[in-house]
C-alpha cells in the first residue's frame, strides 16, 4: 500500500496519540501561509466555523479532519467510523459545485473565517456527491418532511458537495467576548484535574435556565457523585445578536446559584441539529472528550418539537437516553437521565414529578408565560427565577409597548401598499416615540437591489434584503414600513423568523382583488403585461402565493387608505406595541 493510499483511507482516524489541538508549530504556520497565495480558499459560514472550531480542538476527536466517504458511509448506516469507533453524525466539508469544479485529490484548499481570515489549511483526500436525501433518513431518523425544523434547516443550509481531507490548523476561530470561559477540551481537563474533579457531569443547555433546572441538576449529580459542568453550545450569525450575550449572561449567573467549587462553566461552539437520539448520542462524544465522567440527558434530547409548552415530538421519548446508555461503556461516559420537576404549592419547592402526590397543588410557569409577562411588563413569580436572570431576561426581552416592530405588507400592484405604507409613516412620525423608517418595494429595488431581475430567485432574494434591513431597524427599536409585492412564501416566512427574534412582525396582505387593482393601474404596468411589453410581471405571467397566515388581511375596495392605517393601528394596539 502506497503513502498516499494509506493517508487515503486512515487520515480521519489516528490510533494513538490525542494531542491537545490539531494547530501546527509555528514554522509550518508560515510554510502554509506562503502556500495559501497560489491555491483556493473558501470563507467558512457559522456552521461550518464551529465545525471547524471542534476538529482543530480535538473536541472531535479522534477526527483530525473531514470523513471520506467511506468513513461517511458507515457513519450513516451503523453510527461508527471504518475502525469501529463510535460516531453518529457525519462531518464533511461541503461546497459549492463552482467550488467543486476547479478542486483536485491532492489539492490545498485554505479554510478561513468571515472576514478571510486564514485559520486552517485542507488537504484534499476526495471530492464527492453525496445523496443529502438519504443522509437526512439517516441522521434524522425521518424522511424529507418540510415539517421537521431540523431537515428543513438542513436542506437550507447545506451545499451539494463534500470534501474529505486531513487539517492543519493556524490558529483557532477568533472570539472576543466572553474569552475566559471559552474552553477547549485540553483546558478542561487540565482545570478538572488541578480541582481534583474524578467525576463530572456534564449538562448540555442551549436556552435560558431556571430554578426548576438547578433542582434537576443538582438532583444529578447528588445522584452521580459528580461536579458538575455547565456546557451550553452558543454561536451567533452576527456579533450583534443580543439574544446572544443576554444567554451568557444569564448562564453566568445561573452557574454562581451553585455552592462554591462544584460547578464550573464553559462555552462550546453552537451545532445544533435537531436530530434527536443520534445528536444525544454525538454531544456525549463531545462531552467525553471535554473531560466529563457522565452526560445529563433529558427524556426528549435534542427533538426541535419537545419544549414544556409542547408535548408533541419527532422522537420517542426516552429514546435518546436510551441509545446514549447503550454505548456508555464504550465511549466511557455515563448517561444519567434528567427528572423533570415541578414546583408543588404545599412543599414551597420543587419535587420530582414521580413523587408528587395525587392532591398535591403543582404549579406549571411555561416559557411562553414567561415572555408574556416580560412583553407585558408583568412581575415573574420569585419560585420561578433568580432575579438577577430576569433582570438579564427584561434587558433583552421589553416589554413590547418599548420594542421595535415590523410592519411587512405584501399584495399585488395595485393593491394599496404603498399608500398604506405612507399614510402608516406619517402616523407613527406623529406619535414621535420611534424612528420610523419607510422601505417601499420600488425605492428598494432602486436603490438596495438596482441589479436584480424578476426571476423567483432574485424576487426572494430582494424580499430577504428588506428583510435584513428591517430586522436591523427593529433590532435596535425602530419601526420599519416594508412594502413590496413579496409574491412568495418561502422568503416572507425567513422574513418572520427573522425579524421575530429582535421584536414584532406583523404581516399585512393587501386582499384587493386583480380586476380592481388594474382599474386602479395609473402606470398602465397590467396593460404593458398582458401585451407582453413587460416580462415576469407579478399577477400576469407570474404567480403571486397570497400569505397562509397573516396578521392583517385588507381589501382595500371599499375602505379608505385612512381606514385601512386605523385597522393596523388598532391592532397594534391591541398586542400592546402602541400605548
Amino acid at each position: 500500500m502506497t503513502s498516499s493510499q494509506i493517508l487515503h483511507e486512515f487520515i480521519q482516524i489516528p490510533a494513538t496519540d490525542y494531542s491537545d489541538t490539531l494547530l501546527v508549530h509555528f514554522r509550518r504556520v508560515e510554510k502554509l501561509k506562503s502556500d495559501a497565495f497560489t491555491c483556493h480558499g473558501i470563507d467558512l459560514n457559522q456552521r461550518q466555523l464551529s465545525e471547524l472550531e471542534l476538529l482543530l480542538n480535538r473536541a472531535f476527536f479522534p477526527l483530525t479532519g473531514y470523513l471520506n466517504r467511506e468513513n461517511y458511509e458507515n457513519v450513516l448506516e451503523k453510527m461508527r467510523l471504518t475502525n469501529h469507533t463510535v460516531w453518529p453524525v457525519p462531518v464533511c466539508l461541503d461546497v459549492d459545485e463552482a467550488m467543486a469544479s476547479v478542486l483536485s485529490v491532492g489539492d490545498r484548499l485554505a479554510l478561513n473565517d468571515a472576514e478571510g481570515f486564514m485559520l486552517a489549511v485542507l488537504t484534499i483526500s476526495e471530492i464527492w456527491q453525496p445523496d443529502l436525501e438519504r443522509e437526512a433518513r439517516c441522521v434524522y431518523g425521518t424522511h424529507n418532511s418540510a415539517a421537521h425544523p431540523g431537515v428543513r434547516t438542513f436542506f437550507s443550509g447545506r451545499k451539494p458537495w463534500y470534501l474529505a481531507g486531513n487539517v492543519e490548523g493556524i490558529l483557532l476561530p477568533i472570539h472576543y467576548d466572553f474569552k475566559t470561559i471559552r474552553l477547549t477540551p485540553s483546558e478542561t481537563h487540565r482545570k478538572f484535574h488541578q480541582n481534583g474533579w474524578r467525576h463530572v457531569l456534564g449538562v448540555h443547555c442551549d436556552n435560558f435556565l431556571h430554578r426548576v433546572d438547578r433542582e434537576a441538576i443538582l438532583r444529578a449529580a447528588r445522584e452521580a457523585g459528580a461536579h458538575i459542568f455547565l456546557h451550553p453550545m452558543i454561536g451567533s450569525d452576527e456579533p450583534s445578536d443580543i439574544n446572544h450575550y443576554t444567554l451568557v449572561k444569564c448562564w453566568q449567573h445561573f452557574a454562581r446559584r451553585f455552592p462554591s467549587n462544584i460547578t464550573n462553566l464553559g462555552l462550546c461552539p453552537k451545532i445544533v441539529l435537531g436530530a434527536g437520539p443520534r445528536e444525544a448520542l454525538w454531544q456525549a462524544v463531545i462531552k467525553k472528550n471535554y473531560g466529563c465522567s457522565h452526560f445529563l440527558v433529558l427524556d426528549d434530547h435534542c427533538d426541535p418539537l419537545s419544549n414544556p409548552d409542547n408535548s408533541e415530538r419527532y422522537y420517542p421519548r426516552h429514546a435518546a437516553q436510551d441509545l446514549v446508555r447503550e454505548h456508555e461503556e464504550e465511549i466511557e461516559i455515563k448517561m444519567v437521565p434528567f427528572t423533570r420537576m415541578e414546583y408543588v404549592e404545599e412543599k414551597a419547592g420543587f419535587l420530582p414529578v414521580p413523587e408528587i402526590e395525587d392532591g398535591m397543588n403543582t404549579v406549571v410557569f411555561s416559557g411562553t408565560e414567561l415572555r408574556r409577562r416580560l412583553e407585558s411588563d408583568l412581575p415573574v413569580p420569585d419560585w420561578f427565577s433568580y432575579p438577577e436572570i430576569i433582570s438579564e431576561l427584561k434587558y433583552t426581552y421589553r416589554p413590547r409597548s418599548r420594542q421595535g416592530f415590523t410592519i411587512f405588507i405584501t399584495g399585488l400592484s395595485g393593491a394599496g401598499k404603498s399608500t398604506l405604507a405612507r399614510v402608516l409613516l406619517v402616523r407613527f412620525l406623529e406619535m414621535r416615540n420611534r424612528p420610523v423608517t419607510l422601505l417601499d418595494g420600488d425605492i428598494v429595488r432602486k436603490n438596495l437591489s438596482s441589479e436584480l431581475s424578476f426571476t423567483r430567485e432574485h424576487r426572494n432574494l430582494n424580499v430577504t434584503r428588506i428583510g435584513f434591513v428591517a430586522g436591523e431597524i427593529t433590532k435596535n427599536g425602530g419601526i420599519a414600513i416594508c412594502a413590496p409585492i413579496a409574491p412568495f412564501e418561502e422568503s416572507r416566512r425567513a422574513n418572520r423568523e427573522l425579524i421575530s427574534r429582535y421584536g414584532g412582525y406583523i404581516e399585512v396582505y393587501m386582499s384587493t382583488p386583480q380586476e380592481i387593482c388594474e382599474q386602479r393601474d395609473r402606470k398602465g404596468l397590467y396593460v404593458r403585461a398582458r401585451a407582453g411589453k413587460i416580462k415576469g410581471f407579478t399577477g400576469v405571467s407570474d404567480p403571486y402565493i397570497p400569505p397562509a397566515l397573516p396578521d392583517i388581511s385588507l381589501n382595500t375596495t371599499e375602505i379608505t387608505p385612512d381606514e385601512a392605517a386605523q385597522e393596523v393601528l388598532l391592532f397594534l394596539e391591541e398586542k400592546g406595541y402602541l400605548t
